[in-house]
């Protein structure tokens, strides 16, 4: 899974469609349609083996939409939204299921939650500017990939058994491999920001 999302893949040549049945797409809404039953069968069914699978799948999905765009030539505008909209909902809703369950600090799940927060506090300002989105960077692509890698992991790591003992310091190294790189991809977009208020005049704007 990604920041903003490598997702729906970009090719050097056609330029993203406006087709809305593809399997990349379809690969997304199914991410989306999961995240309401990994709540219910994490918090409600308490059946973690179940909640882990559906990681799992989210995971290969989330890889694979992009691969199979690229693959298919099936890249649309409607992906290059899903896609993020999917990462961004799995990255605020399952940590705050992990801190319902006490698998995570409050703290921690409130230090990611409020990246996300501020950035898209963002996005009047650089709408005022013309600017839908600032370009994506590759750290913070890391920066997902390695919570999104950390989830599973430390869900595994509940587990009373040698399992649990060997995935539970895993998930902890990838979660603070991808809280660090979350906060200092953070510190790199609100730089844009400012480079953007600085040389760019609002939209409309007397020049």
């Amino acid at each position: 899974m990604t920041d903003s999302s490598e997702g729906q893949g970009q090719r050097a040549d056609p330029e993203p469609s406006d087709r809305l049945l593809t399997l990349p797409n379809a690969l997304s809404v199914l991410r989306l349609a999961l995240i309401p039953v990994f709540v219910w069968v994490l918090l409600v069914e308490k059946t973690d083996g179940w909640a882990f699978a559906i990681l799992m799948f989210s995971g290969f999905s989330d890889w694979a939409d992009g691969k199979l765009a690229r693959w298919l030539n099936q890249s649309s505008r409607i992906g290059a939204l899903l896609d993020p909209a999917a990462d961004r909902l799995y990255i605020v809703i399952i940590p705050i299921a992990f801190g319902i369950r006490e698998f995570l600090p409050w703290w921690l799940i409130g230090v990611v939650i409020a990246r996300d927060v501020l950035l898209f506090a963002t996005a009047p300002v650089l709408r005022a500017r013309g600017i839908v989105a600032l370009p994506v960077l590759y750290i913070g692509k890391a920066a997902t990939f390695a919570l999104m890698s950390a989830f599973p992991w430390l869900l595994a790591g509940q587990l009373d058994s040698i399992i649990g003992t060997i995935c539970y310091p895993i998930g902890w190294a990838f979660m603070i491999w991808g809280v660090g790189l979350y906060l200092w991809s953070f510190l790199l977009y609100a730089y844009q920001t400012v480079l953007v208020m600085q040389r760019m005049p609002r939209v409309g704007a007397a020049t």
